[in-house]
């Protein structure tokens, strides 16, 4: 955690002064005007706490601290200016979203008494971001693994379609990307109140009385109502409540939401999952996008577009015998990422391939081999660098805005 101090004002007199007085209570670095200010932050930051004084040629204070809430968010932002009258200390206050204002001449005495409060503001900022992530990250855990024990064949579909989603926006460099792999990968979360049995049926084709219809219509919902209730996750329980609806505006839910008003997210989602399934079906990838493309008001033309556009750079068919490691059940690790369905010796399927091994799926397979045998060999990606990056992504802040039109990197 940073506690580093940053002073910034085109005087350098100033700048010594500050110096002199406060580093031996402060961590403190200076820099004579905004470009500097930004030069050293991207150098040696996070940075705690800026000051900033408001009269600066080039970019002055309101400037400089819109850019740094900008890059820097979590950074305490304070402003010292001589000007005091209030129409300057709203616009520091509204532009820059300083956390107080100060006035000059400001004591040493006072101006020590803000930067301690100033610091102790961003750590009540840092503690409470990173506790809400990792009860964000042990919430979307938890989830994964309740599915890969009640639905495995969900889970795998949406560990494929988690792994599409990374691609996709890796590609495009789609701003909150962590968001569209979580909905991704928990797109299928709803199908934990299914009933076994009508799971199967469903798969198998077998013809769904109304009521069976009404219930797997209802799993969108069911699922963006579990994502719903933990924290930051309300954008990706829209996504997920709106992954099968058509840009015209038909399929599900039936409401009046259509075209640019369905979250992008969905909107890309839904692309994927329907080249995913047409995938399964052993339909090439441009096969696959050719066809959708007649179906005219399903697809976001532009979303439809940039698949064609970016998705061939990556994820090439792997032959599993050629580019995987054949292993014995006994041999799965967590982490391994299985390129071959995991089935038993009667051929049920336990693990779709693509799927991730997390701790619970791992013990679930090893209490199955204890009364029976599963398949082997057992195929999974051989060990070294993920292709496209990690599966972990940061859940700090990316690019505000959504890319259109679309282009490639």
């Amino acid at each position: 955690m940073s506690d580093q101090v940053l002073f910034i004002d085109d005087d350098a007199s100033l700048l010594a002064a500050m110096e002199r007085s406060l580093r031996r209570k402060f961590n403190l670095k200076t820099a004579t005007g905004g470009e500097a200010a930004l030069a050293l932050m991207a150098k040696d930051g996070p940075f705690a706490v800026v000051v900033a004084d408001m009269q600066m040629p080039n970019m002055d204070g309101v400037q400089l601290l819109q850019e740094v809430q900008r890059r820097y968010p979590d950074t305490v932002r304070l402003m010292l200016t001589g000007n005091a009258d209030q129409d300057t200390a709203a616009e520091a206050v509204n532009q820059g979203h300083v956390f107080q204002f100060l006035t000059k001449p400001c004591t040493v005495e006072k101006l020590i008494g803000v930067l301690q409060q100033g610091l102790r503001q961003h750590r009540l900022i840092t503690a409470e971001r990173e506790l809400l992530e990792k009860t964000l990250r042990g919430s979307v855990k938890i989830l994964a693994d309740i599915l890969s024990v009640v639905d495995p064949l969900s889970f795998g579909r949406g560990e494929a379609l988690g792994d599409y989603m990374r691609v996709y926006a890796n590609s495009l460099d789609l701003a909150n990307a962590w968001e569209l792999e979580i909905a991704a990968s928990l797109s299928q979360i709803g199908m934990v109140t299914i009933p076994p049995a009508l799971s199967e049926k469903s798969r198998a084709g077998d013809k769904l009385s109304t009521l069976e219809q009404e219930i797997l219509a209802r799993v969108p919902k069911a699922g963006a109502e579990l994502l719903a209730n933990i924290p930051r996750l309300e954008a990706v329980a829209r996504i997920v409540l709106y992954q099968h609806k058509h840009y015209d505006g038909s399929g599900l839910p039936a409401d009046a939401i259509r075209g640019e008003d369905i979250p992008i997210g969905a909107r890309i989602l839904k692309v994927l999952m329907d080249l995913l399934e047409l995938e399964a079906q052993k339909m090439p990838k441009a096969a696959a996008l050719a066809l959708m493309q007649q179906r005219q008001g399903w697809y976001d033309p532009r979303v439809l577009d940039a698949t064609f556009a970016c998705f061939d750079l990556s994820l090439p068919a792997l032959s599993a015998k050629s580019q995987g490691q054949a292993i014995t059940a006994k041999e799965l690790r967590v982490g391994q990422i299985v390129l071959t369905d995991i089935k038993t010796d009667s051929g049920k399927i336990l693990t779709l391939a693509r799927s991730r091994i997390t701790p619970v799926l791992l013990m679930r397979l090893n209490n199955i081999v204890k009364f029976g045998p599963i398949q082997e060999p057992i195929f999974i990606e051989s060990e070294g660098p993920a292709p496209n990056g990690s599966t972990a992504q940061s859940l700090g802040h990316r690019k505000p805005v959504f890319p259109f039109p679309f282009s490639c990197r």
